[in-house]
């Protein structure tokens, strides 16, 4: 009889502790979900507060054409009345602007989170710390980033690096919003001269933010470590001949099908001139055999047609 009791007692602890354990989790859970949403809204309010400063800042420099100097004092200005705020850099502040100069609707930024756009920022291999200074090169790690997705891009055939170039010329406006804030093209094959010798850069472009240009090269392999030399003769040949007074250090940029990020690295230790490395991706194209089966806009107005009859 008392072997019956202690089971049943034993049953009853196991049970109810069973069911506080699922009581705790749940309630657990719940607390989650409200400290997040918290987190949304304190986010959704900060992003609020960014685009009316930046429409602020738009319509005051259109009215008064004021320049880096105002961003400036605002910045020193701003910091010591809102200490606890970290987002009122200069560098912050012409983002604020370019989301109001740019025109980004809000289905453009909903897609943008969902690419993770700001997810692949500074996640591309490179040496910026050990060649540039500190401010500098966490400026270039933002603002560069890994992989860029060219989607406006599709080939059923081979296809080889000047393809992809030869397509993004023909996209440039959807390819400088790819490539981010205040990028400005400078051209395809862009012919410099070393030593009475002709080389052709695959793509150059400036960044009025960064002050500087950035030498792209893209290849439509995986990543081989001897492309690095050939980019940084390029960076170096740039910094000579078409630097001037105020500009910043060249970037060099590699953009490649795929890339081990190991000899990536390696590549990189020793190379004085400041250069990242990152992967591509282009849109999907239908297959042809696929393509073939799908009816022609002609076969689709006859079937509607046919339908309203």
């Amino acid at each position: 009889m008392a072997k019956n009791i202690n089971i049943q007692v034993t049953d009853n602890l196991t049970d109810n502790f069973r069911g506080y354990a699922a009581l705790l989790r749940k309630i657990k859970q719940r607390v989650l979900i409200a400290q997040q949403r918290v987190i949304y809204a304190a986010n959704e309010e900060m992003l609020r507060m960014y685009w009316d400063v930046g429409e602020m800042l738009q319509q005051s420099q259109d009215a008064d054409g004021w320049g880096k100097k105002t961003l400036q004092r605002l910045a020193v200005d701003l910091k010591n009345d809102y200490s606890e705020i970290k987002g009122f850099t200069v560098r912050n502040m012409q983002y604020m602007v370019q989301s109001i100069t740019n025109h980004w609707t809000t289905r453009y930024l909903q897609e943008a989170i969902k690419l993770d756009d700001y997810g692949k920022h500074g996640a591309l291999a490179n040496n910026f710390t050990e060649t540039l200074p500190v401010p500098e090169a966490n400026d270039v790690k933002s603002m560069l980033k890994d992989p860029y997705i060219f989607d406006m891009l599709t080939f059923t055939e081979q296809y080889n690096e000047r393809d992809v170039e030869i397509g993004l010329v023909k996209h440039v406006e959807k390819f400088l919003v790819e490539m981010g804030a205040g990028f400005a093209f400078m051209g395809r094959q862009y012919h410099i001269e070393v030593s009475g010798d002709d080389y052709y850069i695959d793509i150059l472009m400036y960044n009025a933010f960064l002050h500087c240009y950035l030498v792209i090269e893209l290849k439509d392999t995986e990543f081989m470590p001897e492309y690095i030399g050939k980019l940084n003769f390029y960076c170096s040949a740039v910094d000579d001949i078409l630097c001037r007074e105020g500009d910043n250090r060249t970037i060099g940029l590699l953009l490649c099908k795929s890339k081990d990020r190991i000899k990536a690295e390696y590549a990189l230790r020793d190379i004085q001139k400041p250069i990242g490395i990152s992967d591509y991706e282009l849109g999907q194209a239908l297959p042809k055999d696929f393509r073939g089966s799908l009816p022609t806009i002609e076969e689709i107005e006859k079937e509607l047609e046919s339908n309203r009859e």
